[in-house]
């Protein structure tokens, strides 16, 4: 599935791949030791430190904030697919004024951070009159961004299918835009299904940029959290666990989820 995207590694790449794999790998242990070593000669991995975290009121705290997460993240994602899918077809367009905007929209947001279209949002737009609500501040800047990114993954779906499938749509009396609809979207859908969830991965950790808003996201709410209790190595230690365990989770589906395209392509 990722062949879509990107060209398969040559044997000396993969063996390159694996050889920087390795090497990373030990110096993130390495640089893991260093850091526990440290938290243990400061004190921080001390039992009384992370006690607090062994009760019902922090992790409800928390999961009020994981929960924010994954709204903001649900509602942008729906957002940014159903844009991203109108702007791979208008880039398939033959019709020039809808294939010229829509890769002129790809290819300058795909180059901006988000982070600046959340300034945009949070700064300039209220000098216009427009004052988003605080969900809202998040979820519309983060669509804007990622609504590029699925763009190109519908695109490269769309572009795998055979080109006889969509002559075979014709043939039987379809229209472009029928045979588009029931033959090869959703064929292109299945093919790049893995890559709409790691697009998710991505679109999850960006909802940390709720930090800039004040939106209670994970990540607001351990800053607040933090400052509440002192606990600021423990509480963000714990919230990154928290990130890694539902964005792991999430890279699995999306392996599972190529593995079994593969084993019906």
């Amino acid at each position: 599935m990722s062949s879509l995207l990107f060209d398969e590694p040559g044997p000396r790449a993969r063996r390159r791949i694996r050889i920087a794999t390795v090497v990373g790998v030990l110096a993130a242990l390495a640089l893991a030791a260093l850091a526990v070593r440290q938290f243990a000669a400061n004190g921080q991995l001390a039992p009384e430190r992370w006690q607090p975290y062994a009760t019902w009121p922090m992790w409800r705290y928390l999961l009020d904030g994981l929960w924010s997460t994954a709204l903001a993240a649900v509602v942008s994602a729906a957002l940014s697919m159903a844009l991203g899918l109108v702007l791979a077809l208008g880039r398939l367009s033959e019709r020039r004024w809808l294939r010229v905007p829509s890769a002129a929209y790809v290819e300058v947001v795909r180059v901006i951070p988000a982070l600046l279209l959340v300034y945009v949002v949070l700064f300039a737009l209220p000098k216009y009159g427009l004052d988003l609500p605080l969900f809202w501040k998040l979820v519309v800047p983060l669509t804007v961004s990622n609504a590029a990114a699925f763009a190109e993954i519908f695109r490269a779906g769309i572009l795998s299918i055979e080109r006889g499938q969509t002559e075979a749509g014709l043939a039987v009396g379809l229209s472009r835009g029928q045979t588009m609809r029931m033959i090869v979207l959703p064929q292109a859908a299945r093919r790049v299904l893995p890559s709409i969830v790691s697009q998710s991965v991505g679109l999850l950790k960006d909802t940390s940029l709720g930090f800039v808003v004040s939106y209670g996201e994970l990540l607001y709410s351990g800053k607040v959290l933090a400052s509440y209790n002192g606990l600021v190595i423990q509480t963000y230690v714990v919230v990154a666990l928290i990130y890694l365990g539902v964005n792991a989770s999430l890279s699995k589906l999306a392996r599972v989820l190529e593995q079994r395209s593969r084993a019906h392509a």
